[in-house]
């Protein structure tokens, strides 16, 4: 399936589900790992991932895509877009929409990353561990407040 069969399913499920056109873009986007789909609260588009229909089929994905137009719809009406909301908690059942989508096999959401970056106290020696890369110039040390020195743990660069 291409975006705009895509497109064109969105636009007959907003209106048969809904009762309103779906007037903006739904593409699919294969960087999505985690997530079945995403709607954006500025463009109003919708990007649905394509392994969720690959891997589980048309219903489910039918199940995404009306998550996603739920939060289109009541975002464009002014009402409770957001997950917690009681007006989309609402919809999402009346239109039998999936709150959750299923978990792609081999796909760990928000799996440990590895520690890479270390940064040292220069006054007392402590270490912070960190897993993404810092300007060690905006902070200082927590126990003595001392200047830190920035070191990559998996090679001996250290800047």
């Amino acid at each position: 399936m291409d975006d705009d069969a895509l497109q064109a399913w969105v636009e007959r499920i907003s209106l048969e589900c809904f009762g309103l056109p779906f007037r903006h873009r739904a593409t699919f986007n294969r960087r999505l790992r985690t997530t079945g789909g995403r709607y954006f609260l500025k463009t109003h588009n919708i990007e649905i991932n394509p392994k969720q229909l690959e891997q589980f089929g048309p219903e489910e994905t039918e199940k995404i895509i009306k998550h996603e137009l739920c939060h289109y719809h009541l975002h464009l009406a002014n009402r409770g877009y957001r997950h917690r909301d009681r007006d989309f908690i609402e919809l999402l059942a009346k239109v039998g929409g999936t709150r959750y989508c299923r978990r792609l096999p081999g796909v760990q959401p928000g799996g440990p990353r590895p520690v890479r970056y270390m940064l040292k106290c220069a006054a007392c020696g402590l270490e912070y561990l960190r897993r993404r890369r810092m300007d060690p110039r905006r902070y200082a040390c927590g126990r003595c407040g001392g200047k830190l020195k920035f070191m990559t743990l998996d090679s001996t660069n250290e800047s």
